[in-house]
C-alpha cells in the first residue's frame, strides 16, 4: 500500500526487453538508501519489486501486461518518473491508500492555472472507469494522491494549490 505522496523524482536508466516483459532500472536516490530485493517501490503510481539496487539506483521487472496497461510502455530512457516507498503501519497517511494497482490510463484535455497559482486539470478517463471516479472522493494521478473536483461522463477534474518554494 502507498499513500500517494509522491517521495521522489527519478529517472529511468535502461529499459531491456525480455521474455515477460522488461527490466527496468531507475536512478534514485533517496528511495534505494533502504531499498532491500523484495522491497515494493511505486513508479508513478504502479507498484512493482524490487530485483536487483545499488547505490543510486534499482532495478524492477514488469510484466507485459503491466507494460500495456501503464505508461510504461512509452517509457524511454532518461524520462522522469514519480516514486514513493510502501507505507510502514506507523507511518502517518498524508494522502489516501493507493494499491498500486493502475486500473487505467487518462489523458489530459485541460490545464488551467489560476493567478492564486491554483491549478484545474481535466483529464480523460478510459471506459469502465467512471464507475470507480467520485465527485469529492481520492484518486492517484501518476501516483500523487488528489481529490476528484467534477466527474462527467468520460472525465473528471483534479485541482491542487502550489506554493512556490521560497
Amino acid at each position: 500500500m502507498f499513500s500517494g505522496i509522491v517521495e521522489e523524482l527519478g529517472t529511468v536508466r535502461s529499459i531491456t526487453p525480455n521474455a515477460t516483459g522488461a527490466c527496468l532500472v531507475f536512478d534514485a536516490k533517496l528511495v534505494v538508501q533502504d531499498a532491500a530485493v523484495g522491497d515494493s517501490i511505486a513508479v508513478s503510481g504502479c507498484c512493482v519489486t524490487v530485483v536487483d539496487c545499488g547505490h543510486g539506483w534499482w532495478a524492477a521487472d514488469a510484466m507485459e501486461e503491466t507494460m500495456q496497461r501503464t505508461t510504461f510502455g512509452e517509457l524511454r530512457i532518461g524520462d522522469r518518473v514519480n516514486f514513493e516507498r510502501s507505507v510502514r503501519l506507523y507511518d502517518r497517511m498524508g494522502g489516501h491508500l493507493v494499491q498500486g494497482h493502475v486500473d487505467g490510463v487518462g489523458r489530459i484535455v485541460a490545464r488551467t492555472v489560476n493567478p492564486d497559482e491554483s491549478v484545474l486539470m481535466c483529464i480523460y478517463m478510459p471506459r469502465g472507469i467512471r464507475a470507480y471516479v467520485v465527485e469529492k472522493g481520492a484518486i492517484a494521478v501518476d501516483g500523487v494522491s488528489l481529490t476528484v473536483v467534477v466527474v462527467d461522463n468520460d472525465s473528471f477534474s483534479v485541482a491542487w494549490s502550489h506554493t512556490p518554494s521560497r
